[in-house]
């Protein structure tokens, strides 16, 4: 067991990694140009010597949330005890609160508290999933597919996740020609799950749920604008019978705790790096399991928040399923581990995340 220590030195080290779509496409999400990964890296240095990895939500806020790790968090904790993990989280979200427990804040203190549960990991010689008391080797993983909006690259993104090897998959569509091309081509078997990005009022949702549920949906995700009218969330759970889906835009256990005492959801998508950390992520994971919510973790990701999500779910009495961007990254922090072997990530057994990142890659995709 090695000393923690007290916090050196926290870094934010903004990474711009470009990709492409699986099928080589110019598809995008709607009104964003979006062709590059952007991933904002919390590195935190103990005076002992240890050094922790985290992840702060940085899609299309890369420099706000730098500024937020480098201005608002790194004075705050420098010369604080790293051991003091939960205590950390609880006075950072109280110090803050007046900024918002949602966004910018939130995504930033993730960071945070993912690095220093890497450390506490390192400091005890054990996997992060070992540290939880998980001892799940491998978990089932679905491919997430980008919004495509065309029936034939609907096709053609399902044909090569099936050859893949994925035995669930996820659409980010809203028509039911598409989803309909999705279920023809992954036949009866594959589940089929369909990501709308909270685009409808909660009549609209109401028509569109019982539409799309005629292609037999694992869960509807996120039908709703906003994503926090729960009630709302669970009048279309009641009325129509259509499994839902929703939590990646929740900051807190406190949203989970409402989305459950309402009867919002089925399935609980709480980000890692986005929730406030590994923390906060167990807190609302215990509330799911108390309503009987199963917890499908939303991971997204390419860096420490990918590792945390399958230390986290390895750890959990009913872990779910491993969502991965049907995309290809130009560089990988961690190669090999972002591709599912037979259907299943491996979750990886060296102290802390397990991995350390590629500094060639960070080097060649920092954001000078």
């Amino acid at each position: 067991m090695t000393k923690v220590g007290t916090i050196a030195s926290v870094d934010a080290i903004p990474l711009r990694i470009p990709f492409t779509y699986t099928g080589d496409r110019g598809s995008s999400f709607p009104g964003l140009d979006w062709n590059t990964l952007d991933i904002c890296l919390v590195k935190v240095t103990t005076d002992t010597g240890l050094v922790g990895w985290g992840d702060a939500f940085a899609y299309h806020c890369l420099e706000p949330i730098t500024a937020v790790v480098e201005h608002m968090i790194r004075p705050n904790v420098l010369g604080q005890d790293a051991s003091d993990i939960t205590g950390l989280s609880h006075r950072l979200q109280q110090k803050f609160h007046l900024f918002g427990r949602h966004g910018h804040t939130t995504f930033a203190l993730s960071g945070l508290d993912i690095a220093l549960w890497d450390i506490a990991g390192k400091a005890s010689g054990l996997s992060l999933s070992a540290l939880l008391g998980g001892v799940r080797k491998t978990l089932p993983a679905y491919a997430s597919l980008f919004i495509l909006r065309n029936v034939d690259a609907v096709v053609e993104d399902v044909t090569q996740a099936k050859a893949q090897g994925y035995d669930y998959i996820k659409l980010h569509e809203i028509g039911a020609a598409e989803v309909g091309a999705a279920r023809m081509t992954a036949g009866d078997d594959i589940p089929i799950m369909v990501d709308v990005n909270c685009p409808w009022t909660p009549e609209e949702a109401r028509r569109n749920a019982l539409i799309l549920d005629e292609f037999d949906l694992y869960w509807l995700e996120e039908p709703i604008f906003p994503p926090e009218d729960y009630h709302a969330l669970a009048r279309l759970r009641r009325e129509t019978g259509v499994p839902l889906a929703a939590g990646e835009n929740w900051c807190t256990s406190w949203a989970f705790a409402h989305a459950c005492q309402a009867g919002a959801i089925d399935f609980a998508q709480p980000s890692v790096t986005k929730v406030g950390g590994i923390t906060e992520f167990r807190k609302a994971a215990a509330i799911c399991e108390s309503h009987g919510v199963q917890v499908m973790a939303h991971s997204p990701y390419f860096g420490p928040g990918f590792l945390a999500t399958l230390h986290l779910a390895a750890s959990l009495p009913s872990p779910g399923l491993i969502e991965r961007f049907f995309i290809k990254m130009e560089g990988e922090l961690y190669p090999g581990w972002f591709d599912p072997i037979d259907g299943a990530f491996r979750v990886p057994d060296g102290p802390g995340l397990g991995v350390e990142p590629d500094a060639a890659v960070i080097k060649e995709f920092a954001v000078k």
